[in-house]
C-alpha cells in the first residue's frame, strides 16, 4: 500500500511517499482502509520532532480519519469489517490503511460523508472539551478565539455560539476574519493593524473578555490574557506561531484570572466515558446545522506534505482533507 512516510525527524520536505506493508491489527485493534485524513498543525510538528508525542520511526502523520474497516483483533466486539469509521490515531492516517485502537473509533453515520467525518473529531473535539471542560464556557459570556480562522479556531467559533456565547474573533488578515464572520463571530479583530487589548476593552465595555482561547502563543497571548476580565480564562491550546510566550504570573493574581491548559488527546484518553459524550453531542449539533467543518481543499496523498509545510506557516484557512 501507499503511504507518506517520516523516516527521520527533521524537515517537511523530508516526507515522501512510499511502498510499505499493510498492518495487522492486535488483538483490540482494527485495520482501516482510509477514504479521508484531515491535516492538522499537529502534524506539521510530529515530522519535526517538535510535538509532545514522538511515534517510533518510521511513521505516516495523519491523526484523523475517516472509512472502512478491513480487519478487526479478536477481542474487538463493537467494530466488523465494512463497518463506516472514523477514527483519532495520533499519527499513521496518510496512508491507504492504518492500524487503529478499536476504542478509538466510531461509527460513522451512512449520513455523514468521509470528509466530514475525518474533519469533526480533532478540531471539534479539541475545542469542545476546550470550552465545556475546561473553560466551563457559559451562555452569555464573551469568548475571544485568536488564530480564528484556523480549523480549531473555526471550531471555536461555532461551537461558542451553539452554547450561547459572544464570540470576537481574532486573526491576522481581512481575508481570515471574513471566514470568520461567515462561520458566526460577532466581532472582529485584526491583530496585525489593530490593538488587541484596545479594541476587546471597547467591544466588551471595558469588562474584558470572559475566556480567551489561544491556539497561537506568541506575541499576542499576554496581550490576550490582559484583555480578560474579573475572574477571566485563558485556554493555552497550542503555540502555531512556533513561540511558547512567557506569561508573568502576576497577571493571573491581579484579576484572579485561569490559565488552564488544553491536551484533548490525553484528556480522551483519561476519561473515554466524556470523550465519547462529547462526540455524540458534535454529530447530533452536526446533524442539526449548529455546526459543519469547513473543508477548503481536498488533496491526494502525493499532495499532502505540501499541504503540511503551509500549514506550518499558516498559509492556510479551515481544513484540508487528504483523499489517500
Amino acid at each position: 500500500m501507499k503511504a507518506l512516510l517520516c523516516r527521520e525527524f527533521g524537515p517537511i520536505s523530508n516526507l515522501a511517499i512510499a511502498d510499505v506493508v499493510e498492518p495487522n491489527p492486535g488483538p483490540q485493534q482494527v485495520v482501516i482502509e482510509v477514504h479521508s485524513a484531515a491535516l492538522n498543525f499537529p502534524d506539521a510538528l510530529i515530522v519535526q520532532g517538535l510535538y509532545q508525542i514522538k511515534p517510533p520511526l518510521p511513521f505516516s502523520p495523519g491523526a484523523e480519519l475517516a472509512g472502512i474497516v478491513k480487519t478487526v483483533g479478536s477481542e474487538v466486539k463493537h467494530l466488523r469489517p465494512g463497518d463506516r469509521v472514523l477514527a483519532v490515531t495520533g499519527h499513521g492516517g496518510l496512508a491507504q490503511a492504518c492500524l487503529a485502537d478499536a476504542d478509538q473509533c466510531m461509527h460513522l453515520p451512512d449520513t455523514l460523508d468521509f470528509d466530514t467525518g475525518a474533519a469533526l473529531v480533532l478540531t471539534y473535539g479539541t475545542s469542545f472539551h476546550a470550552l465545556r471542560h475546561c473553560a466551563n464556557l457559559q451562555a452569555g459570556e464573551t469568548l475571544l478565539v485568536l488564530g480564528a480562522s484556523g480549523g480549531v479556531g473555526i471550531a471555536a467559533i461555532e461551537l461558542a455560539k451553539a452554547m450561547g456565547a459572544r464570540v470576537i474573533a481574532a486573526a491576522s488578515t481581512t481575508e481570515k476574519l471574513a471566514v470568520c464572520k461567515e462561520v458566526g463571530a460577532d466581532e472582529l479583530i485584526n491583530y496585525e493593524t489593530e490593538k488587541l487589548k484596545e479594541r476587546v476593552m471597547a467591544l466588551t465595555h471595558n469588562l474584558g473578555a470572559d475566556v480567551v482561547y489561544d491556539a497561537v502563543g506568541g506575541k499576542h497571548s499576554e496581550t490576550a490574557l490582559r484583555s480578560t476580565g474579573w475572574r477571566g480564562r485563558f485556554l493555552v491550546v497550542g503555540f502555531a506561531s512556533g513561540e511558547i510566550p512567557r506569561i508573568p504570573l502576576n497577571l493571573a493574581l491581579l484579576s484572579e484570572r485561569q490559565i488552564l491548559g488544553v491536551f484533548w488527546h490525553t484528556a480522551a484518553l483519561r476519561d473515554p466515558k466524556s470523550h465519547l459524550a462529547n462526540m455524540q453531542i458534535l454529530q447530533a449539533w452536526l446533524a442539526e446545522g449548529k455546526i459543519r467543518p469547513r473543508i477548503t481543499e481536498r488533496l491526494p496523498l502525493d499532495k499532502a506534505a505540501d499541504a503540511i509545510a503551509r500549514i506550518a506557516q499558516r498559509k492556510t484557512i479551515g481544513k484540508i482533507v487528504i483523499n489517500p
